[in-house]
């Protein structure tokens, strides 16, 4: 089996040795997005929703290079900071699935790359 690789310049520039979405048969894998703006590749840390927000929109965007939608995610990973954020990072996320939403995931780490609160992972089925 092939692998695709999809990059978009509407979604942040890996900052490792890592893509920011691979295509393995009718699965998309997208790599942990934060809230790095892709305008500039500068993180935007600010509260908890905004990080999220900015974070859904990277995968949005990366969804879109592969002509998929947030309706074929299957799949999401959570990564926070503090589980005391669940409540708000649930608020914003649920904006993104109307219906039929994806199984999840939701964990607490220590830490998160460039110090930010919350990081999302998805799956798709293409």
């Amino acid at each position: 089996m092939k692998k695709k690789i999809i990059h978009t310049a509407q979604a942040p520039k890996p900052v490792g040795p890592y893509s920011q979405a691979v295509v393995a048969g009718n699965l998309l894998f997208c790599s942990g997005q934060i809230s790095i703006d892709p305008k500039d590749n500068a993180v935007k840390a600010g509260d908890i929703k905004s990080q999220t927000k900015l974070a859904m929109e990277n995968i949005k965007s990366i969804l879109m290079e592969a002509d998929a939608t947030f309706e074929n995610v299957v799949k999401t990973t959570i990564f926070l900071k503090r589980m005391g954020d669940f409540a708000y990072v649930n608020e914003v996320y649920g904006t993104y699935f109307k219906a039929d939403p994806p199984a999840r995931s939701t964990v607490e780490v220590s830490a998160l790359p460039k110090g930010v609160d919350v990081e999302i992972e998805i799956i798709a089925a293409l």
